[in-house]
This record gives C-alpha cells, structure tokens and sequence, in this order.
C-alpha cells in the first residue's frame, strides 16, 4: 500500500514509513506544505515507492509490525541515489543510533515525536544533500575547465578547431569526433558540453569497445530487476542518467547492430524503454560520439548503419594527428612539465635542447597521450631540474630510420632501399643532429663507444657534423 501526493511543484520527496496509521497520518498533515509526502506502512510497500518515485527523505519508524527499519535503511543504501535517511524509535539507546548510522542513517529520533525539532532536523538533513550535490557539480566543473584547458594548440588547424567547439557548443545537435587514438578526443568532448548551457548537468562517458553487447544495452538504455540473468535490481541507464546533459558514446564505431538499431531509435525519438521494461520513458540527451575508425568506410562496408552515422554526424570535428601540428609540442611539453612536477612533488623546470630536439623530430604515432607519457617517463627519471635526453623512452630517441624497421612511425627515408654501409651512415648522422653535434650523447643514442663513434665519423668522412 502507498500513498501518492498531490503534485505540488518542485517539492523535495519525503517517504514517511510507519505502521501505525494515525502517526502516519499525522506526519503527513505536518508536512504536507513543504514536502511531497509518500505513505508507506511496511519495508515492501517502502521499497515500492523508493524504486518508482524521486526520494529525498526518507524517515522510517525503527519497528514496523515484525519488521524492522533498520532493514530498510540498509536496503535504502543500495539506491543509486540513496534518499538522506532518519530512524524514529521508542527504544532510543546508544546502541541503536550507532546501529543506525552503520546502516546509513543521517541521524535517529525518539517518540514522543517532537515535531518541531523533527522539521529542523528533516530541513538540516536535506540541506546536507543539497550541499554536497552542489559540491559534485563543483567538481564536474572544475574536471571539465581543466579538460578545455588541455586542448592546448596555437597551430592553425587547432585555432580552427577551438572555433568550431565554441561555435557549435551552444547547440542540441549530435557531434562526431573522429581522429586517431590519444588526439584528444575525449578533450573535445568535454569542453563541448563545458562550454554548452548544459553545463550544469551530467557529462556521462560510456566506453562503448569495453562491453559486450548485452552490458553495453543495460549501460545505456538501463534494465528492470530480473530481466537477465544477475540483475538483481533496477539500474537507471547512462541515457537517463545524462538527462538534460550530454551523453559521450566513446569508440562508437564498436556497438553491435542492435544496439544500433536502439540508439538509432533513442536518437530519433527522444525516448527509451529499459530492458526487460515497458515504460516509455523520454530524455532530452546531447549525444556527442568518437571513434578512431571510418565510419564512412564502415557504411560502405555494411558494417554500420548508415541513418545512424548520419544522426550523429550533424556536425564532424576531426582531431589532427600531432606529426601534423608539431608546432604546438612546445607548449604542450610546458603544460606537461608543469603538471607532472606537481604531481611528482619535483621541481623540473627545463629540457635540455638535446631532448627537445629528439621530442620535436619523432613522430608521434600515439599522438597528445604518447607525448604526455614521454614527459611524464621524463620527470620522473630527472636527476634535477632538467629532463635530459636519456630520461625520455629510448624509442624517442632512436634513429628515424631504426624506428621505421620497428613499423612504429617517424622514418625520414625508405630503409628498404639501404645498404647496411648507409643504413649506418644515416643513423650516425640523425644522432649527430639530435645531439646537436655532441658526440659522447651520440654514442650512448646508438649504443657504442665514442670512440668506435669518432672512428666511423672519419670513415664516413662526417668530421663537418
């Protein structure tokens, strides 16, 4: 059995649990004015409200016919968003109230009732909830400043990027990210939402390629208890959970063709059913989507849906790969730098020009994320307060040539083409230029002595380097 209350607004929710039928009753015509007030008189008919109706407070009688409160508290705590908790009791004992707050109680009240200090103690409790809300959202904000603040980039094509983020911020429709792994994708995505009127809401991240479909199907669109196997209870989905913020679907191009047709339909019509539910169920979700893939390719292919990519992709942003902004490493290695000798608890202040110079000649093939990992290996490594050239990973540092045998990106010429003699030759004069001439740094690079290095610069008559 549960009361309903007549619509009054935005009130807060106060679910008020107790057997006896006049003190129920009486609860609710005392605060009727300033809650929503649900009726419960056992734990079922409790959990009944608290799994179908917006909960803030809930307070619940410590004994409950043969039941007990106590139960309901705990079970309360399961919600995934808990309602503040207050136990009433007649037995008011040490013991109970450290009972209570272990099973998630806000605080404890003993009958007689006094109503008054009841109200202050309901308008504190909900005044908690309130503050430390406004502290997740404070926080949420501050993550995603940082994250438009790490779309670093004064290269033009980075300048045309910012402007486009700002431009279609403001806006509902969908955006495509595309670009390859570590470009700052995810970055993007939240200076989006960061700088949209939806700020204030959630920005919800669902990593599509870690799921499997089933999982990936409950994480978005949620489920009802005992609609598979292990669902214990009802899950709210990230689509519900990111209502009037922004949805991030991250390596998009790994859903299943189901789940495409489902997303297809949200997307289209605003609306969802949980699995194993019937309840329609309306959302007002941003969608902003990523991949490291073609989709157009994908279509093409049969491989992905065609009305689906067409919905996402409103508005595209294509992340450039960093060997075609190389301008912008310098003041990503100052942002890195800084912020990795902050969390070392170090003080690194310079690179050496060596260094730099073996930074700005490599390729980069894991992009914004290599590089941040490099000056991170950097950091740590440093002896002072400079980041030398054998602080950084040995494959920065390799010769082009060596690093295109490896397949990973950086070759300046085609070995294939080469002699072993001007293989050689050219690995000798690469780290000659990445040292700036400084021979003992050029032998440690290739891994001989100085003076089997001085041997071979006279061999291959490269005194002038």
């Amino acid at each position: 059995m549960k009361h309903l209350p007549e619509l009054k607004g935005n009130l807060p929710g106060l679910l008020i649990v107790e057997d006896e039928k006049n003190t129920r009753d009486g609860l609710r015509r005392a605060f009727e004015d300033k809650y929503e007030v649900y009726l419960a008189p056992d734990i079922q008919s409790a959990w009944n409200v608290l799994e179908t109706e917006p909960i803030d407070l809930l307070l619940t009688d410590l004994r409950l016919g043969t039941e007990s409160g106590m139960d309901l508290l705990s079970k309360a705590q399961s919600l995934p968003k808990p309602p503040v908790s207050l136990l009433m009791t007649a037995y008011g004992s040490v013991d109970n109230a450290v009972e209570a707050m272990r099973r998630g109680a806000y605080d404890y009240v003993t009958k007689p009732l006094n109503l008054d200090k009841l109200e202050m103690l309901l308008a504190r409790a909900l005044r908690s909830t309130r503050v430390e809300a406004e502290n997740v959202q404070l926080k949420k904000a501050l993550d995603k400043k940082f994250g438009v603040e790490r779309l670093l980039g004064n290269s033009p094509v980075m300048q045309q990027i910012l402007e486009k983020i700002q431009q279609v911020a403001p806006a509902r429709a969908s955006v495509l990210i595309e670009g390859e792994s570590g470009t700052g994708k995810e970055l993007a995505a939240q200076a989006l939402h960061g700088l949209s009127p939806r700020k204030e809401k959630p920005l919800v991240t669902v990593h599509c390629a870690a799921l499997s479909p089933q999982l990936l199907e409950s994480e978005l669109f949620g489920h009802e208890k005992g609609s598979f196997t292990g669902a214990t209870e009802r899950r709210i989905g990230r689509f519900e959970e990111a209502n009037h913020g922004t949805l991030f679907l991250d390596e998009i191009g790994e859903i299943d063709a189901s789940t495409q047709v489902k997303l297809l339909r949200v997307i289209g019509e605003r609306t969802l059913q949980r699995v194993g539910g019937n309840q329609t169920i309306e959302v007002d979700t941003r969608i902003i989507a990523a991949t490291n893939r073609n989709l157009e390719s994908m279509v093409a292919e049969g491989k992905f849906r065609e009305d689906l990519y067409f919905r996402l992709n409103v508005v595209k942003i294509t992340m450039p790969p960093l060997r075609q902004r190389k301008e912008d490493i310098p003041l990503l290695l100052a942002a890195f730098l800084k912020e990795f000798s902050k969390e070392n608890d170090k003080r690194v202040l310079h690179i050496t020009p060596s260094a730099r110079e073996a930074l700005l000649a490599y390729d980069w093939p894991g992009n914004v994320r290599e590089l941040r990992m490099a000056v991170e290996h950097g950091v740590v490594l440093a002896r002072g307060e400079t980041v030398d050239l054998h602080d950084l990973p040995e494959r920065l540092f390799m010769p082009p040539a060596l690093s295109g045998l490896g397949g990973t990106g950086g070759t300046s010429f085609d070995s294939h083409n080469l002699n072993l003699e001007a293989m050689e030759k050219k690995f000798i004069i690469q780290s000659l230029k990445i040292c700036q001439g400084n021979r003992t740094e050029a032998a440690k690079m290739l891994g001989i002595s100085r003076r089997t290095l001085h041997r071979k610069i006279n061999e291959y008559q490269l005194e002038h380097l």
